[in-house]
């Protein structure tokens, strides 16, 4: 796994959209393997006019039922990228924990602007805030981590609209 996870990096190093994939990296839950996984199967966030767009595109908004006034609500919907939504999932699950910043987040951080880290910083104690009080509401856990995953890609997408670094290519013939 060690030796796929370095291929990775090698391969993300030398393309034009690393610099996003590093910058999602400072939100907690999101390793390399998930940044690289979202921004793969996604491509640049900022095709998204809103954040919600995103979390409809990835089935993560609640589906409705409605007639006249009557408006009932569901489960997921669970259209569009099941990938992007399972590793987001995943992802999500980190925020059970109270907000802090480990020595590895700590180092994903470095290099990245000052706008990037105030917002993954608002993510981690947002989610982390939101996760405590939906389970001492009773909330069902997957059910919590779904409403986490949600607004984890809310947050993910305002990290792609800030500005980043321009990436200058790694050259391999030299």
């Amino acid at each position: 796994m060690q030796r796929l996870t370095e291929q990775i990096q090698e391969l993300v190093a030398e393309w034009h959209l690393a610099p996003l994939v590093k910058a999602l990296q400072a939100l907690r839950g999101i390793s390399l393997i998930v940044a690289a996984t979202t921004v793969a199967e996604l491509g640049d966030l900022c095709r998204f006019d809103s954040a919600k767009q995103l979390m409809a595109y990835l089935g993560l908004v609640p589906s409705e039922h409605s007639s006249g006034d009557t408006v009932k609500r569901g489960g997921i919907t669970k259209t569009g990228n099941g990938h992007v939504r399972r590793v987001l999932t995943e992802a999500a699950q980190c925020y059970c924990h109270p907000a802090r910043e480990s020595r590895v987040l700590l180092a994903r951080l470095e290099g990245l602007p000052q706008e990037v880290r105030q917002i993954a910083w608002k993510a981690q104690i947002r989610l982390c805030g939101r996760f405590k009080r939906l389970m001492a509401r009773g909330k069902n856990r997957n059910t919590v981590i779904t409403a986490t995953a949600r607004e984890l890609a809310a947050f993910m997408w305002a990290i792609a609209r800030t500005p980043l670094p321009v990436h200058e290519a790694v050259n391999s013939d030299s």
